[in-house]
């Protein structure tokens, strides 16, 4: 067993009795200033310690998310028809998806955005496999040819008013025009006009008819649309709601189709209303057609990870567009790619990066909009994609926080002979950037605070050494001159 004074001996910091201490105005300086920079330091330790420290690398991409990304879009058209409007995405490897439909969803807007109605749901639209007789001979002119001036009397004259919307140069139309002038033959035959007024057959040139065709929301040819006297006409503005056929159209088909429409009416029925059996009677090859021309369309595709195009257009297998009248403006609400990531975990990872996200809805909220008489243009928007993972090491162990893409955007906008169409092309980098976060030592931190107040205590020490031996031997030289 160690005796008490054998146990002091081993004290290394013995004490000096207080009597045999001098205090001095420079030592009490050099404390106060020692102390407020122990402080500062120590401050400064604190705020780097708890500081949030990154490092950032480039690395292959070998995430395994899968070979497919995810694009999320809400863009508005104001002149582009739900009817027609096709999302389509093709890619390098060949891979080509037309008229996706399955997670995309289309809203019927006004020239000003404002939406007008539910959502456009047309369905499943029946294949046209008989797009008119084979008979090219001559034929007469047995459907009325409609003109603005007139259209509005004979759409409240006839209870049932059905309108061949053509165009002379459109190949669908001319091979349409042999079939529905023969059963606007057979129909007025057989439902007299005059004697009977149940249904009437017309037609209306939309190269002629501009106005006309544009008020009926007309983009494809031939457009065949239903009206309807009496109880679907709209308060709003007196026109009539319609309906479009999408069946077949060669003569018998189409009369099929006609006597269909007439069998729920009574003969009585040119001055009334339609009741709402024959207001709503249905057959596959109609659906409601357009309340306008524009087009708002949302929804997600998912696209192989290599280089590919995203195409909005219009896309029709059995109708003619003109080129000229078709006006691809549009505005992107939203376009990002990836998964959508959560707002608590997106506030978690700008804690790590303030400045993340400032990319990833690059085009959200710009307009591309051309001008009337300026229609044929094509808009191209050119993205390159990277993929950026955070790494967090809060709790002491590295786990993946957050993954998201983001990109860089150039829009042009080009004259096309062509049919114009709004495209994104995509390029995807091989590379992704990692964000890792550094975690930090609570013993280094430690150590660091140690060594701050040991550091300021010996400096402090030595220069407070320093000036009590100056200023003794400054009064020694003194006394030494006295004598």
């Amino acid at each position: 067993m160690f005796s008490s004074g054998k146990f002091k001996s081993v004290d290394f910091y013995r004490k000096i009795p207080r009597d045999l201490t001098e205090a001095s105005l420079s030592g009490a300086g050099l404390s106060i200033l020692a102390a407020l920079s122990m402080t500062l330091l120590f401050g400064m330790e604190l705020s780097d310690y708890l500081a949030v420290s990154t490092s950032t690398s480039v690395v292959i991409d070998s995430s395994n998310d899968g070979e497919f990304l995810r694009i999320d879009l809400n863009i508005s058209f104001p002149a582009l028809s739900c009817e027609f409007a096709s999302v389509d995405v093709n890619d390098v490897l060949g891979t080509s998806r037309l008229n996706i439909t399955k997670t995309i969803r289309k809203f019927s807007i006004d020239h000003n955005f404002r939406p007008m109605g539910m959502e456009f749901h047309p369905g499943p639209l029946p294949i046209v496999n008989k797009h008119g007789d084979d008979y090219y001979g001559e034929h007469d002119d047995d459907s009325v040819s409609v003109k603005a001036d007139n259209f509005d009397g004979y759409s409240h004259q006839f209870p049932i008013l059905v309108v061949n919307f053509y165009a002379p140069w459109c190949y669908w139309s001319n091979r349409l025009k042999p079939s529905w002038e023969k059963t606007a033959k057979i129909m007025k035959e057989r439902y007299d006009p005059e004697m009977d007024g149940r249904i009437l057959l017309a037609k209306v040139d939309c190269t002629v008819e501009v106005e006309l065709c544009r008020r009926n929301h007309i983009q494809g040819y031939p457009s065949i649309r239903i009206f309807r006297k009496g109880s679907d006409v709209r308060d709003e503005h007196g026109h009539h709601e319609h309906e479009s056929y999408y069946g077949d159209r060669d003569t018998d088909s189409l009369v099929k189709a006609m006597e269909a429409l007439v069998a729920p009416l009574p003969l009585e029925s040119r001055g009334l209303t339609l009741d709402n059996k024959s207001a709503n009677a249905t057959d596959n090859a109609k659906r409601p057609a357009p309340l306008t021309g524009g087009c708002r369309i949302e929804g997600f595709v998912h696209v192989k990870k290599v280089p590919g195009n995203l195409v909005i257009s219009a896309r029709s297998g059995a109708h003619s567009f003109d080129p000229s009248q078709m006006n691809m403006s549009h505005v992107i609400s939203h376009l990002s790619f990836g998964k959508q990531v959560s707002l608590k975990l997106f506030d978690e990872a700008k804690r790590l990066i303030p400045y993340l996200g400032g990319s990833i809805e690059r085009l959200n909220g710009q307009r591309y909009i051309t001008q009337h008489g300026n229609e044929n243009v094509t808009i191209e928007h050119y993205l390159q994609i990277v993929k950026t993972e955070v790494m967090s090491g809060r709790s002491g162990r590295k786990h993946k926080l957050i993954e998201e893409y983001e990109y860089t955007a150039h829009s042009s906008l080009v004259h096309s002979m062509q049919i114009p169409v709004a495209k994104f092309h995509l390029e995807l980098s091989p590379m992704q950037v990692l964000i890792t976060e550094n975690s930090k030592s609570f013993s280094h931190f430690i150590t660091n605070v140690c060594a701050i107040i040991g550091g300021v205590f010996t400096v402090a020490g030595i220069l407070d050494s320093i000036l009590h031996n100056t200023f003794r031997l400054m009064k020694k030289v003194e006394l030494g001159k006295n004598f």
